[in-house]
């Protein structure tokens, strides 16, 4: 989170002139950061919202928006830029929404709404262009290769200190999928360069041993979104991407794409007219949500703050998720992240706490979710899990438990 934070507040300052005051940033401030939270682009204010579009919480830079103030600015109404998932999904020039890897950016955007609104008294904003600059500036496909920035540089330099390895049982179970006549794909929005960095310290040297097929620059979601005409395939020589391709017509490494031409190879050499497809992501916004609504893909959410659960009766794997907490499990000042919020001003009773719009969007568009690979890996390769759909139910698809916020029944409950 620091190296992420500092690529791009270091751009900040010293490319866009932006205050030096920036850099520094104390323990106590990353409790600001909180995934899935809207930034309204035009007014700087950071908002939490329920399954209905209402906001829950809000702050204008990093200062958090008292009850009366919440409830003066934004009422109980839908936000105004709140639309179905389908036109969310966008992203337009008005709104963004964090997830995990741009996680920090919401502490340096708030920040930054703080400096230009009590320096220059600022009510509206426009500093978004300087953000993509500097994302630009540190992972642009070129970034790898000439050194760029100061993401790539230091994960070069370390990569042992930003990257853990990956367990033998993930690697196992890999292997177990292949040898079951599966056909396992990676699918990254990362260039060659810096994807085989990743996998070779990841998974080792051979990690493109366990995957049939490795896409990289997908550039997802645009990837499940696009059409083929719009996002060709790309074939790779020395990480330097080719003409476009007319179709995918093996397996390998490859570049670029869309799902269409995917899923037109996978009916190839799986010699099915419908394969079935399983896609496993971290983010909602570019694996999730896409992949169900686009391609129709099965879905498992990797979703760190079910870590920790205990096991119980119901499972029948071995994992017990580790003791520490992910990065920013709750928050203090947003409280929890993906599943239950109470309003503003009110006791803590049943009827105060509401689902979020996170919530909501894990089981329409997750499968099921689980806290890591490892949780599954001892499990049969046929096991069946109880899914999402299979009731309607908020909770039915968490493995191998739900939130402790939610009971199993999927109502409220208190602590």
């Amino acid at each position: 989170a620091p190296l992420i934070y500092n690529s791009f507040a270091q751009f900040l300052v010293k490319e866009k002139g932006y205050d030096k005051e920036l850099l520094n940033v104390t323990p106590e401030d990353w409790n600001f950061c909180c995934k899935s939270l809207a930034l309204d682009l035009e007014d700087g204010n950071l908002l939490k919202l329920a399954n209905n579009g209402t906001v829950l919480g809000a702050s204008h830079g990093t200062k958090m928006m008292i009850p009366e103030v919440l409830a003066e600015t934004y009422g109980k109404k839908e936000w105004k830029h709140f639309l179905s998932d389908t036109g969310m999904a966008c992203r337009p020039r008005k709104y963004y929404f964090y997830n995990y890897f741009d996680l920090p950016g919401t502490l340096l955007c708030a920040r930054v709404v703080d400096y230009l609104t009590t320096n220059n008294g600022q009510k509206t904003f426009d500093f978004w262009k300087d953000m993509v600059a500097a994302i630009q500036h540190n992972h642009k496909m070129s970034a790898f290769k000439e050194n760029c920035g100061i993401y790539f540089p230091k994960v070069k330099i370390d990569p042992g200190r930003y990257l853990h390895s990956c367990p033998e049982s993930v690697k196992k179970w890999l292997r177990q999928l292949k040898n079951a006549g599966k056909n396992p794909l990676l699918i990254t929005s990362y260039h060659s360069d810096y994807c085989r960095l990743l996998c070779e310290y990841i998974l080792g040297n051979d990690f493109a041993d366990f995957f049939d097929i490795v896409i990289t620059n997908a550039l997802k979601p645009g990837f499940f979104s696009h059409l083929p005409s719009q996002r060709p395939f790309r074939m790779l020589e020395n990480d330097e991407e080719q003409e476009a391709l007319p179709s995918l017509d093996k397996p390998g490494w490859c570049s670029q794409g869309n799902a269409v031409h995917l899923y037109e190879l996978l009916k190839k050499i799986t010699g099915k007219p419908e394969p079935k497809v399983v896609c496993f992501g971290d983010s909602m916004h570019s694996d999730i949500f896409p992949a169900c609504h686009y391609s129709n893909w099965k879905t498992v959410l990797i979703l760190e703050e079910l870590r920790g659960m205990k096991v119980t009766s119901r499972e029948k794997g071995k994992y017990e998720g580790p003791k520490a907490k992910p990065l920013n499990a709750s928050s203090k000042k947003w409280g929890s992240f993906y599943f239950i919020s109470s309003v503003l001003g009110l006791e803590n009773t049943e009827d105060s706490l509401v689902y979020t719009w996170s919530c909501k969007r894990i089981s329409t568009y997750s499968t099921i979710a689980i806290p890591s690979i490892e949780v599954i890996t001892e499990l049969p390769l046929d096991y069946k899990f109880t899914r999402f759909s299979s009731s309607n139910s908020k909770t039915a698809g968490y493995y191998p438990n739900p939130p402790l916020v939610l009971s199993n029944d999927g109502t409220l409950i208190t602590k």
